[in-house]
């Protein structure tokens, strides 16, 4: 991954259509050389395409978002226009993730330079980065594990309430954490988007200008608009860009009247016990406001009479002794059918992630599934 000034450089040739595509890839030599490989680094691509994207590559090759500077610049204006106007970002996400990158390219839309700070920020690095930004509109993009750390801190907490918008993605963000930056006076934007978007499309379950949402009677989302991708480097089967304009996620949503729309799962976390089925999300929603619940994740496991049953790995709040899976089934069930009530409960040290803050959900069915 190259410095700051030189990614930048860069993204204003191939936006400004003066040089050819760029394919990032993570500083990191294995991974670097997984997806310098899979991306097919320095092979011909299509002269609209200005940037490619690694995807996930936990369940195969990382097949690559190609993304165009139309698409690119359409993100950026989007993103800009909800919030209130152009300013000054700070990047503390891996650049070569796309939530990263689209902080580079709004900042190079807004002709302002990001202040950099590394992902893994201590808390006392927060005040001093932000006081850097300087004046007029400031803007930030964390996943919620950082916010969490910096809710941690008084300095770091005050920090961020100066900004105009901290968005939060790569993964969901628990109410307590919400509730928490709200009392102190974070504004704080969830979004929702991938790679294949451009990033972050819908914020607080309203879709950005030019961007389409569709749900199906299946409850799969569906995303169109400006900033979608062209379609993949490496081919996908089914191809989820088949029908032009449109990305088919595996993302489950609904949207209520007024088309507000709430991602409650992904279609391959699904957990099917008993012949029902559990969208391991909405009981992590439940569970985070357990008081000995720091953080959790919801997996299922091998069952011989159920075919999956629940389980859930638990961090314990500062203090807090573990709590037994009759407590926490009890503690589910006052919000939830019965059936989405965790069978089994494990104590980590700290929920398995990938990428910038998804939780890794096969690594934990791997880790303590005993095969029923």
């Amino acid at each position: 991954m190259p410095s700051a000034p030189a990614l930048i450089a860069a993204l204003e040739g191939v936006l400004g259509g003066r040089e050819s595509g760029i394919a990032l890839v993570p500083a990191a030599q294995h991974e670097a050389e997984l997806i310098t490989t899979a991306l097919r680094v320095g092979e011909d691509v299509d002269d609209d395409v200005a940037v490619i994207v690694s995807t996930s590559g936990t369940t195969g090759v990382p097949k690559g978002a190609m993304l165009t500077a139309a698409a690119l610049i359409a993100s950026a204006d989007a993103t800009h226009e909800r919030l209130g106007g152009a300013g000054t970002w700070l990047l503390a996400l891996p650049a070569h993730h796309v939530a990263g990158l689209q902080v580079v390219v709004r900042s190079i839309i807004s002709g302002t330079v990001p202040v950099v700070l590394n992902p893994s920020f201590s808390a006392a690095e927060l005040p001093v980065a932000v006081d850097a930004m300087g004046s007029g509109r400031r803007y930030a993009s964390l996943v919620a594990v950082q916010l969490d750390k910096a809710l941690n801190d008084p300095d770091a907490t005050a920090a961020l309430a100066q900004l105009d918008a901290v968005l939060i993605g790569g993964g969901p963000l628990p109410g307590t954490l919400r509730e928490r930056s709200t009392a102190a006076g974070i504004s704080v934007v969830r979004t929702y988007g991938m790679s294949e978007t451009a990033g972050g499309c819908v914020y607080d379950g309203v879709a950005l200008s030019g961007v389409r949402v569709r749900v199906g009677d299946d409850g799969r989302v569906a995303l169109g608009g400006d900033t979608i991708a062209k379609g993949y480097r490496n081919p996908a089967d089914p191809d989820p860009f088949a029908e032009t304009g449109w990305f088919q996620t595996d993302d489950v949503g609904v949207q209520d009247d007024s088309g507000v729309l709430q991602i409650v799962g992904r279609i391959d976390d699904a957990i099917s016990t008993g012949g029902l089925t559990v969208m391991p999300t909405l009981v992590e929603a439940a569970l985070a406001t357990h008081p000995a619940i720091a953080d959790c994740a919801v997996f299922g496991v091998t069952d011989a009479r159920l075919g999956q049953r629940v389980a859930v790995a638990v961090v314990l709040a500062t203090g807090a002794g573990a709590p037994t899976s009759a407590q926490l089934r009890e503690h589910v069930t006052a919000t939830l059918d019965a059936t989405a009530a965790p069978r089994e409960v494990h104590v980590v040290d700290q929920v398995p992630r990938r990428g910038i803050g998804k939780v890794d959900r096969r690594e934990l069915t791997k880790r303590f599934d005993t095969g029923g």
